[in-house]
């Protein structure tokens, strides 16, 4: 019985857009997979009072605290979910590391990669005690993006040749939009390179097995002034509202990128094709309950890309949910990130990604960056 597992408190810190996404995973990752804790939500920490108890009750937290640093104090919390802007993560995710707290990060792993490598590195020393952290770049727990890995881990498109990422949303267009956290770098490091960039990069990375060694690149802010959010004037963005990037993998093969904010029409677009010697493999987050898939050594006559329905029980995660053709959604990639999270403290095991993943993409986001600045120079990875 579900009642006779240990216990393992949550304490979660931010509820606005991904709290609320991380809320729903942790209030239903139980009723649909056999864990070995039962995850219970303790505590939300927000700093405002009235903000966060409301939240609290909405979003199914049995309690409410307004100082992050309460959460690592009590004996009922043992897992930190940090669901705050980028500025705080690793001040948070240290500190909940030294305290014996397992941490559970949202993406990029922070704003630059010092910061980064600091987590790193306390996410290294904690892991030798026990204490296990996680950055949460959701998308690989689509089931789809799961299958794609197997796909190519299996050998099935032989050696990768060409990846093509692309990740584009619309929500800035607007020049009126006001001047939001996720449009000053204090705040958010970046624009859309580390916002909705730095998913590509890791859905790449993880699709393939192999890191990028090398980018090119080339970034621009099209609006450059909005109006402030308290409507008292305006002020200036200071980071990139595009990018487009070149790289290279560690296996020799070619790869690029494009991530925005500025493609009318298209909300949350974020696709994906691989190439390799024997085929190829291509996934749209808008039909995220699909896989297309290219066997380039069948005869001409019979080749082509085929469409796969990924949500039969054999399927990474599909068989927790629906019957066959009963199609997931968005919400569900926070459930299997929960559940993987979890199995992997029960087992006493690293999971992933880790924050050294984390690290890596940070890496490439600050390549890529210092490329932009420097004529689109071809900038080593880590150099």
């Amino acid at each position: 019985m579900t009642e006779n597992r240990p216990a393992l408190g949550v304490g979660m810190v931010g509820h606005a857009f991904m709290g609320r996404v991380h809320s729903q995973a942790w209030r239903s990752v139980g009723a649909f997979f056999d864990l070995p804790v039962r995850p219970s939500m303790t505590v939300l920490a927000g700093r405002s009072r009235q903000r966060t108890s409301a939240a609290a009750a909405e979003l199914g937290w049995a309690g409410a605290e307004t100082d992050w640093r309460r959460l690592l104090e009590r004996d009922d919390v043992h897992v930190i979910d940090i669901c705050t802007p980028g500025d705080t993560h690793a001040e948070i995710a240290i500190a909940a590391l030294a305290a014996g707290k397992h941490v559970l990060c949202e993406k990029p792993l922070a704003n630059s990669v010092a910061e980064a490598a600091e987590m790193a590195a306390a996410a290294e020393a904690a892991a030798a005690r026990g204490v296990r952290s996680m950055v949460a770049f959701n998308y690989r727990r689509v089931p789809a993006v799961a299958f794609a890995r197997k796909l190519v881990a299996d050998g099935r498109i032989g050696t990768v040749r060409h990846v093509r990422a692309q990740y584009l949303q619309d929500w800035i267009v607007d020049p009126q939009h006001p001047l939001v956290w996720r449009l000053r770098r204090e705040k958010a490091g970046s624009g859309a390179l580390g916002d909705i960039g730095a998913h590509i990069v890791d859905m790449a990375q993880y699709i393939t097995g192999e890191a990028l060694t090398g980018v090119s690149g080339l970034s621009e802010t099209f609006v450059k002034e909005r109006p402030l959010p308290d409507g008292t004037g305006t002020g200036a963005v200071t980071v990139d509202d595009a990018v487009v990037f070149i790289g290279r993998l560690e296996g020799g093969a070619l790869a690029s990128f494009e991530a925005s904010r500025f493609a009318p029409g298209r909300k949350n677009s974020l696709r994906l094709e691989v190439n390799g010697s024997l085929g190829s493999l291509a996934f749209d987050f808008e039909s995220l309950n699909e896989l297309h898939f290219h066997d380039d050594t069948l005869p001409a006559e019979e080749a082509g890309f085929r469409r796969i329905l990924v949500t039969e029980p054999g399927h990474p995660y599909a068989g927790a949910w629906w019957p066959p053709g009963h199609g997931l959604g968005y919400e569900h990639t926070f459930t299997h990130e929960v559940r993987d999270f979890l199995a992997a403290i029960a087992e006493g095991a690293d999971p992933a990604p880790s924050f050294a993943d984390g690290l890596r993409v940070q890496q490439v986001l600050d390549a890529v960056e210092r490329s932009a600045a420097d004529e689109s120079r071809w900038t080593p990875v880590g150099g």
